[in-house]
């Protein structure tokens, strides 16, 4: 395995936010404090229903949510987290070992499961495998990027693309760079 670059992937995850559910206090304050090295902003619940209200008030990148909670456990959690947010990144970080409840957060669609305890070395891969994931879906929200355009203006488009050897993306956003410079 390779090693991961730190300096990197803390540029990377400093982009983002994140959510810690966790019903335990030192393993809440822990994972919370650890976390804060990373990411921008982290807030953190320690029981379901309170996580689902700061979730709809500060919509996180990430949540990190442990399976058995008070009130509200973290499958039923994810599964109103991800009703709201359907591409929410959620990691489940459990010490449960419940077969039946770690298929059924697969079911839902949690994106990982780290079993507790954990150490640096999986929070790291977590956090490295955390930024790609969340890059590809930036790729692919990027490439999903269209406009439409008059003909005559699209001909035009289309003729500037082709004169310099680049996409009409390219030559729509460079006009649309100009015009709200202006601005």
């Amino acid at each position: 395995m390779s090693t991961i670059d730190l300096v990197r992937l803390t540029e990377q995850t400093k982009k983002l936010t994140a959510m810690v559910v966790e019903d335990e206090a030192v393993a809440n304050e822990l994972l919370s404090s650890t976390f804060k090295n990373f990411f921008s902003d982290v807030t953190s619940a320690f029981d379901g229903k309170e996580a689902l209200r700061l979730y709809e008030e500060k919509t996180p990148d990430i949540v990190f949510v442990d399976i058995i909670m008070p009130e509200m456990d973290g499958i039923e959690l994810s599964r109103r987290i991800k009703a709201i947010n359907p591409n929410q990144i959620i990691i489940v970080i459990s010490a449960s070992n419940d077969i039946q409840k770690i298929s059924e957060s697969i079911e839902i669609g949690v994106n990982s499961f780290i079993q507790k305890p954990i150490d640096t070395k999986k929070i790291i891969e977590l956090l490295d495998n955390i930024t790609v994931l969340v890059n590809k879906k930036k790729k692919i929200e990027t490439k999903t990027f269209s406009i439409s355009l008059p003909l005559d203006l699209y001909d035009e488009v289309n003729d500037n693309a082709k004169a310099e050897s680049i996409s009409k993306n390219a030559v729509i956003i460079r006009a649309l760079r100009a015009f709200y410079k202006d601005k």
